[in-house]
């Protein structure tokens, strides 16, 4: 072995004799002066405190903290003077190990430099009044000068905690933050500035209440990471930071303030996490706020950054700032889920400065919204619900999208959609009961286009059909509407007056006033929609989603309307008007008609009346007047009003007539058989009976040899009254070239025919040149006259015999 490193390995030994010579003897001296060094370190620790320090047994250890000697303290209790009052203590730790400078417990003062406590707690409590036992820190003097001799300056290099539980609970602000401790390993430095501490943490979080009336954030979280911590002594001032701190199953940043050197002392805490699940992050906020979280889900991770700051006296809910980015993600809400759904979102407890920290004061913002709701694409560029309490959304919606999307909203028995482009454009503000938009004031308009509707209620179908939606206030415009079904094209305009209010509390009231405008209008492809007939659309098993189509259907099946018609041609049956004007009034019953005006078969016709929707039928009540219509027409468009052996083709002439009648009409709008009742005044000019079967009879019986097929009369005046297949003619003048005749009796449709038909037999066809009246009925009855009964037999078959009764009638 070579000379140097024999030397070399003998002074290096020399050297670890010293060492272990030198450690021998500081632990013979501390053993042999326990006390004394004892008490040392209780005066140390007692140089800042106001209350008291007791240790229960110390014990040195070798080489934990060498080249400094460390002391093992056992049983160490910190108590404030008003330990007695409130029992709770400030530490009460079993091992309480320190690190002292070996130079300076020569010396006579003890230096401690590292700080090791285990299996210990920490209670900082407030009571209700303000009282902190915290007090037993004293408040440092910055101008009182140290001048004993032989003290020492404590500057901790290093502290550990493990198993520690650390309570710090505060009555008077009803504030609770509980952890426990698992592992605490930090490393001081001191700046000209304060102090700096990097250190590893470990930590369960019990509670972490801002507001125990609220419930804790982040509780039975484990949190674990690496923070850097920095105290300014001029400001009180703490910073935390951390790049990654592990809160549950999720990694945060983590920025946090301390403001300690101003009163009261307040906190700022932020986090945040690029990749946070809507369920976990439920898992990290406070109860009250969670259970309104739980209603919603999140399936794609969401980008959270939340702000938490107050004070920490003075009771009341912290600040809260909390920001999400969604992206292409499935959010299920109690309304319904919303598909590829992307938004950024804000929430804060503070709405409004100055109302408090609190959920009345609460606001969730959406800006940059959109998703597919139930197949339908849409986008609200910012929305807002206000007060947590009795929330309030608000916001612009707008959506573009295939008309036969709104299929998915409509229940089979309301509606079916097709072709065309619906387009949205809406702000609404809505209450929400039990998460979910109820009862929404909305202003703006709804665009469709170009599509195909089957309203099913009516049987109703549109072709290519557009209308324009426009809320203002509380009143809704319904413009540029064009409706096509069948052979109709109809154009409108309609307003409803209080909409809102009436469409959410008494739908029955709602007032449509429209009006209308057609080229070509047939009136019985819209008889169901008119009468407010047609089934009524099934409630039975709705999901939420239909509710506003079904609201809307009730609505329109129970609200009215009032509707002014002009249209160039109306066709009814085999009936065609021209140059028509209505105004009619529909409701859940039926229909008004007032201020009929149209042109007819070269006449003109007014009425009036009503269409009610009865069990089984329509029933029509009508006034009508017309004036010098052509009667073969006028019978032929009106399908000879049921009557079978006295039609259109037994007609001619030009008809005035004042009529009140009711009848039964079908849904489709046909004519019920036999439903006719009323009275008819009829004015007959320049007319004529064609092969009318019982004159034909009468002439067979009476007037064998004379032809009277063609009967032709200058003005016929009659009056009748109808019931059902029962007409009652009142005595009636038939004056002609070829024949007169006096009728009066019932004509049956079916039986109960008993007429009584009286014929002068003379010739009146020069009776045309006689203008003096009584002259002329006088010679009308000059001569035979033949008394004539056609009376129908038991089986409804008309005979035709002599009246021999006339006299006695």
């Amino acid at each position: 072995m070579p000379h140097w490193l024999k030397t070399t390995l003998k002074i290096i030994a020399a050297i670890a004799v010293f060492i272990l010579l030198l450690l021998a003897g500081l632990m013979f001296y501390i053993s042999q002066n326990k006390e004394k060094v004892l008490r040392l370190v209780n005066t140390e620790l007692n140089k800042n405190l106001d209350g008291t320090v007791t240790i229960g047994d110390m014990r040195p250890r070798f080489f934990k903290g060498f080249p400094n000697i460390s002391l093992s303290l056992k049983n160490v209790l910190v108590r404030d003077r008003r330990f007695e009052q409130h029992h709770h203590t400030l530490l009460d730790a079993k091992d309480f190990d320190v690190s002292v400078n070996i130079v300076g417990l020569l010396k006579g003062s003890v230096s401690i430099n590292h700080v090791d406590i285990s299996n210990a707690a920490i209670d900082l409590y407030t009571d209700s009044t303000g009282y902190s036992n915290s007090s037993v820190f004293k408040t440092a003097n910055p101008n009182k000068k140290s001048t004993a001799t032989g003290s020492s300056s404590t500057e901790l290099e290093k502290i550990s905690l493990t198993n520690v539980g650390f309570r710090v609970e505060d009555q008077k602000a009803r504030k609770l933050f509980d952890f426990v401790i698992n592992g605490i390993d930090g490393k001081l430095t001191y700046p000209d500035s304060g102090w700096r501490a990097a250190f590893h943490m470990d930590v369960t979080a019990k509670s972490m209440a801002f507001n125990t009336q609220r419930g804790s954030f982040i509780k039975d979280k484990e949190v674990e990471g690496d923070l850097i911590a920095a105290y300014n002594t001029g400001t009180g001032r703490i910073d935390v930071t951390a790049d990654a701190l592990d809160i549950g199953d999720d990694a945060f940043k983590l920025n946090a303030v301390f403001e300690t050197g101003k009163s009261p002392a307040s906190f700022s805490i932020h986090v945040a996490c690029d990749q946070l699940l809507w369920r976990n992050a439920s898992e990290l906020v406070a109860a009250n706020i969670k259970k309104k979280l739980d209603q919603f889900n999140i399936d794609q991770p969401v980008g959270v950054t939340a702000t938490i700051a107050g004070s920490f006296k003075g009771g009341g809910d912290p600040f809260l700032y909390v920001t999400a980015l969604v992206k292409n993600s499935k959010v299920a809400t109690p309304g319904g889920v919303i598909d590829n759904c992307s938004f950024n979102g804000v929430f804060t407890n503070n709405y409004q400065n100055g109302k408090g920290l609190n959920d009345d004061n609460s606001v969730i913002r959406f800006t940059k919204l959109t998703g597919s709701y139930n197949h339908l694409p849409f986008t609200i560029d910012t929305g807002s619900i206000i007060n947590l309490n009795k929330p309030i959304a608000t916001g612009n919606f707008t959506a573009n999208f295939p008309a036969a999307d709104i299929n998915y909203f409509l229940s089979d028995d309301i509606a079916r959609v097709t072709n065309g482009n619906a387009d949205i454009n809406l702000r609404f503000r809505a209450d929400i009961v039990n998460y979910m938009i109820n009862k929404p004031v909305v202003s703006g308009i709804v665009n469709l286009k170009h599509t195909d509707i089957n309203y099913i209620p009516d049987n109703l179908l549109l072709k290519n059909s557009s209308f324009s939606l426009i809320f203002t206030g509380n009143d809704l415009f319904l413009k540029n509407i064009r409706l096509q079904t069948g052979h109709s094209i109809v154009f409108m305009n309609g307003r409803v007056n209080n909409f809102l209010n009436l469409y959410y509390n008494a739908p029955e009231k709602i007032l449509i006033s429209w009006q209308i405008r057609s080229p070509q209008f047939y009136l019985g492809e819209f008889f169901g929609f008119l009468s407010g007939e047609g089934n009524k659309p099934k409630t039975e098993g709705r999901t939420s989603s239909h509710s506003f189509i079904d609201q809307m259907s009730t609505a329109l099946q129970k609200g009215s309307m009032q509707i002014h018609l002009d249209a160039a041609n109306v066709h009814y049956l085999k009936f065609l008007a021209t140059d028509t004007h209505a105004d009619l009034v529909t409701s859940g019953d039926g229909v008004i008609i007032k201020n009929v005006g149209l042109k007819h078969a070269g006449g003109f016709l007014r009425l009036n009346g009503s269409l009610k929707r009865e069990q089984d039928l329509n029933r029509l009540a009508l006034k009508t007047t017309i004036s010098n219509v052509d009667v073969k027409e006028f019978f032929y468009a009106f399908d000879n009003f049921g009557l079978k052996d006295f039609t259109s083709d037994n007609l001619k002439g030009f008809l005035s007539a004042k009529t009140a009648i009711t009848a039964g009409l079908t849904n489709t709008g046909s004519l019920i058989p036999l439903s006719v009742n009323g009275t008819l005044d009829v004015n007959l000019k320049q007319g004529a009976l064609l092969n009318f079967k019982p004159i034909m009879g009468v002439v067979k019986f009476a007037f064998p040899f004379r032809n009277l097929k063609n009967i032709s009369i200058d003005e016929l005046n009659a009056r009748f009254d109808v019931h059902g297949d029962q007409f009652t003619i009142y005595p009636m003048k038939i004056s002609s070239s070829a024949l007169n005749m006096d009728i009066a009796g019932v004509y049956g449709l079916s039986k109960g025919t008993n007429i009584a038909i009286d014929v002068p037999l003379r010739n009146p066809k020069n009776d045309t040149t006689i203008h003096d009246q009584q002259k002329l009925l006088k010679k009308r009855y000059k001569g035979i006259i033949l008394h004539v009964l056609a009376k129908a037999d038991s089986t409804g078959k008309i005979k035709i015999g002599w009246n021999k009764d006339r006299k006695k009638d």
